[in-house]
């Protein structure tokens, strides 16, 4: 049954930025720390309020995001933003605190194999490393975001059962986190696997702020947004211009394109505060800085009811 809006706040959907962090991480060429920065202030000053900013793992595994504590140096704050880092252990989670994240992410794979690949470490083992930094983050008041890699489906072992999922929100929630995210690393989400979790979920942990990380492998990431809607969730992470893609999953593509997102939320009558006319530029700058074409289709096409010159086209003739 389709989720019913209990007021005109429940309208209102956060996007979580995670370009900067998710979509640059794989980039073999190092994207210079002014450019990351000047990149999420445009986002700022567009409306963007919720930022996963980068990571602070070892500069040896992604050389990337060697630059975490500089970059939040030069991150222009203002009140209501909510800047979060990746962290993968308790030294990490000590650097994220000194450069005053608001939030420390962790995330964990459902699938043993893809947690082998991704992160040289069992899940048992992940869970481990969280509950060693929870408290970390917990000393210096900041928020607790726990993510669930592979929750729809790993590329080596198919189907993710729902109890391996339950069982990293279990640990997450137990040490303190209410935040957790569900990760589409490889683009095998579809509406039904995204209802049946969703829902797996909230019965076990009503309380728990529910937020979807979509890529858009096989085209429909968006009708992906459309079912979590429907379920009454209202956090989407998702990347500028539809960069990014897992390095460790074999054909994992970009993630959901913020601006397209944007604007499908604005279109079906959700409010995010967002500029995306301004949303758009900043994507359009990603693509210079990146010299590549990227798979973002609103920065190029426009609203809906952009009109045209009949004079500027080509006519048909004959």
């Amino acid at each position: 049954m389709p989720y019913t809006p209990k007021s005109a706040d429940d309208r209102f959907v956060l996007v979580t930025e995670v370009g900067t962090r998710d979509g640059f991480q794989s980039e073999k060429e190092f994207i210079p720390t002014e450019v990351k920065a000047d990149l999420i202030n445009a986002l700022i000053e567009a409306g963007v309020t919720s930022f996963e900013a980068t990571s602070f793992v070892s500069p040896r595994a992604v050389p990337q995001l060697a630059d975490a504590s500089q970059l939040m140096d030069l991150i222009v704050r203002k009140p209501g933003v909510r800047l979060t880092a990746l962290v993968p252990n308790a030294r990490g989670a000590e650097r994220a605190a000194a450069a005053k994240v608001d939030m420390m992410a962790s995330f964990i794979s459902a699938s043993e194999t893809h947690c082998q690949a991704n992160l040289n470490k069992s899940i048992d083992a992940a869970i481990a490393d969280f509950n060693e930094f929870a408290p970390i983050a917990r000393k210096f008041g900041i928020a607790l975001r726990g993510a669930v890699a592979t929750a729809f489906g790993c590329p080596f072992e198919g189907e993710v059962k729902i109890d391996n999922v339950l069982r990293i929100i279990d640990a997450y929630m137990a040490a303190g986190a209410r935040h957790v995210s569900l990760g589409d690393t490889t683009g095998m989400a579809t509406p039904p696997v995204v209802t049946r979790t969703g829902e797996a979920i909230r019965a076990r942990h009503p309380d728990a702020v529910i937020a979807l990380h979509f890529h858009n492998t096989r085209g429909i990431g968006l009708a992906n947004v459309m079912n979590g809607l429907d379920l009454g969730i209202r956090e989407y992470e998702s990347s500028f211009g539809g960069l990014g893609g897992c390095p460790f999953a074999p054909g994992a593509t970009g993630n959901i394109c913020t601006e397209d997102l944007v604007y499908l939320l604005h279109e079906c009558g959700y409010e995010t505060g967002i500029d995306i006319e301004k949303l758009a530029a900043v994507a359009r700058r990603v693509q210079e800085v990146m010299g590549r074409e990227l798979p973002g289709q609103f920065m190029r096409s426009g609203p809906r009811l952009k009109l045209s010159s009949l004079a500027s086209i080509r006519r048909a003739v004959g």
